[in-house]
């Protein structure tokens, strides 16, 4: 089984092929997959987490199929005392009551194990978009970067595998220092 680790240079290694598997984004009683990826390589990860209920950006609003009120789980996520991620996440209200999630701390696994015990199971699969696009004034200010430098965006949109339904979408901004590992079938 990959593992994600931060190499000698301090890169991190997000290898994508796994990171969302059970066993990893629960092993050791991690709290999701960014969790124990730290764990994993021996750092102390850490989480500044809010919970709100909020109006979904448009594009986000179409993936999940809602123009009404959503669950956001904004994080500023951190190596250590080096913040290197943020990210935020929009569920239909539906699905995280559902689920449970709308406490700061979500429990081993983190969001998807919550989602899968209540039923929205996101199976092996989900879709990431990558990007490169300049950081916005505020994500440049908590990220330590000069304003207008460029940042990794990934944009996570998980599926319930029973009827595809989007059931979260998570936008992350990476900071600098990430490596990104994709597996891509040849069949």
């Amino acid at each position: 089984m990959a593992t994600n680790e931060i190499n000698e240079t301090g890169t991190i290694v997000r290898d994508a092929r796994t990171r969302y598997a059970t066993a990893q984004r629960e092993e050791n009683g991690a709290r999701g997959a960014f969790d124990a990826e730290l764990q994993r390589s021996g750092l102390a990860p850490r989480s500044e987490v809010s919970v709100s209920r909020a109006t979904a950006p448009a594009d986000v609003a179409e993936l999940l199929g809602t123009d009404g009120e959503v669950v956001v789980r904004d994080r500023q996520m951190f190596a250590g005392d080096r913040l290197v991620q943020l990210a935020t996440t929009f569920i239909p209200v539906d699905v995280a009551e559902a689920a449970g999630i709308e406490q700061v701390d979500t429990g081993i696994g983190g969001i998807i194990s919550r989602m899968k015990e209540a039923g929205f199971d996101q199976g092996d699969a989900a879709t990431e978009d990558v990007a490169l696009r300049p950081a916005t004034a505020d994500e440049a200010a908590r990220l330590g970067l000069a304003e207008g430098s460029d940042v990794l965006t990934i944009n996570h949109i998980g599926r319930a595998t029973a009827d595809g339904r989007v059931v979260e979408v998570t936008q992350h901004v990476l900071a600098k220092g990430w490596t990104l590992q994709y597996s891509v079938p040849l069949a």
